[in-house]
């Protein structure tokens, strides 16, 4: 028994020593040693430790590659900043912001070409109406006057200082977009109705809106009519080619009325005819009629304008296609006269306001500050010689349509936002 024992520890100790020898009896190490297996198996990760921040600074890198020192990272939980803006590790001033880059807008064919040409001519061409009081009217002695008339020499003051330096063309309302379209006008102000097929078919822009006005009809005090079917089978007098006789025809088939449209070329035309018996009614906007009924007419008191409206006819100046320089002039000369009215400076004041107004926005219009007439092309004290000069636009206004004028019309819409109204400049700035 103690022998074959024996022989049992001797083949466990052979064994032993086996094993050994082949190196099978490495320990497996605790932490970060290598594991369990062939030479040629990749070692296990060490896992992070956790740090606490310290007060050393991290170094960042610059887009061009070089190295700055930035503030280190904080905590948040008290309220502090994450990070401050970063400093070169060479100790100078951090450099100045980089100003966003300003690239000129690309000025197309066409720009600018228009007040050149005004300004070598000497003049402007302003393209009125000549037939209707208190808009544009051409008196006995020649002289030209009317609420158009004067936005016509807001622009000549705007450009030359001088609201004698324009030259009117009175057209008729089959020729005014031709004259336009041909160069003939520098500007067309001319009671004309801004509508979608006029702004997008005739290569014309319409500036915006200097009178906010609505389609009537007119007839004798003694004829008894007062609505639209009381016209039934009469004939009315209309101007040829105008938004005024398109309207008429919509107003009637919407009410099942049967006309006969007596059609002429211009106001005298129009309204001798009515004057003398051969219609029955005349229509237009209600300021031409109240213009006519007060200033044409022998006997204005014989006359009435139907309480309704056929239409809305907002009447604004208009341009060529072309010359957004030229546009933005005339835009915001009627602009000027309109913010003008707001911020109360008019003719009489004028002046005074611009030695002593602390308002910016004042300021800015009056050319004492900021440069918005260069902006224009124009000089900087351009709104200030309209304003001077010419008014805003309730001495326009007042001027021209006000109580105390054989035209009167009350402002109605013509009002400043302000007031109840659709008149509203943007900001000069």
């Amino acid at each position: 028994m103690s022998r074959k024992l024996f022989s049992l520890c001797m083949v466990f100790l052979i064994l032993a020593m086996v094993i050994t020898a082949c190196g099978g009896g490495q320990p497996i190490p605790e932490t970060g040693g290598t594991p369990v297996g062939t030479e040629d198996a990749a070692p296990l990760p060490t896992l992070p430790q956790v740090v606490e921040p310290q007060s050393t600074e991290p170094v960042a890198t610059t887009a061009a590659g070089g190295a700055v020192a930035t503030q280190p990272v904080q905590d948040t939980s008290a309220g502090t900043p994450l990070a401050q803006a970063a400093t070169p590790t060479t100790g100078a001033a951090a450099p100045a912001q980089t100003p966003a880059a300003t690239v000129p807008a690309p000025r197309p064919p066409g720009y600018g070409e228009t007040l050149q040409e005004i300004q070598s001519r000497g003049n402007l061409v302003c393209g009125v109406n000549g037939q209707l009081p208190g808009f544009s009217f051409l008196d006995a002695q020649g002289n030209y006057s009317g609420f158009d008339v004067d936005f016509c020499r807001a622009l000549a003051v705007a450009i030359f200082g001088d609201p004698n330096a324009v030259e009117f063309r009175s057209t008729t309302t089959q020729e005014r977009f031709t004259v336009l379209q041909t160069g003939e006008v520098d500007v067309l102000i001319r009671n004309t109705t801004w509508s979608l097929q006029r702004d997008t078919e005739l290569g014309l822009n319409f500036v915006g809106t200097t009178f906010y006005d609505g389609q009537g009809i007119m007839v004798p005090a003694d004829s008894g009519i007062a609505s639209l079917e009381e016209l039934e089978g009469g004939t009315i007098c209309v101007q040829k080619g105008t938004t005024t006789e398109l309207n008429l025809a919509d107003a009637m088939s919407t009410a099942g009325v049967t006309y006969t449209p007596a059609v002429f070329d211009d106001v005298n035309a129009t309204y001798g005819a009515y004057a003398e018996g051969r219609c029955d009614a005349a229509t237009s906007d209600k300021s031409q009629l109240s213009s006519v009924a007060r200033g044409v007419l022998p006997d204005p008191e014989n006359h009435t304008i139907l309480d309704l409206t056929l239409s809305k006819e907002p009447l604004g100046p208009v341009v060529r296609h072309g010359d957004d320089q030229w546009f933005d002039i005339v835009r915001w000369t009627v602009f000027a006269t309109i913010g003008a009215e707001e911020y109360g400076v008019s003719m009489d004041n004028v002046a005074e306001m611009r030695d002593t107004s602390a308002d910016p926005e004042m300021r800015r219009l009056l050319g004492v500050e900021g440069d918005m007439g260069l902006k224009l092309g124009l000089e900087n004290d351009w709104a200030f010689n309209v304003i001077s000069q010419v008014g805003n636009y309730a001495d326009i206004y007042e001027r021209n349509l006000g109580e105390g004028t054989p035209t009167f019309i009350p402002r109605g819409l013509n009002q400043l936002y302000t007031e109840g109204g659709l008149l509203y400049s943007p900001p000069f700035r």
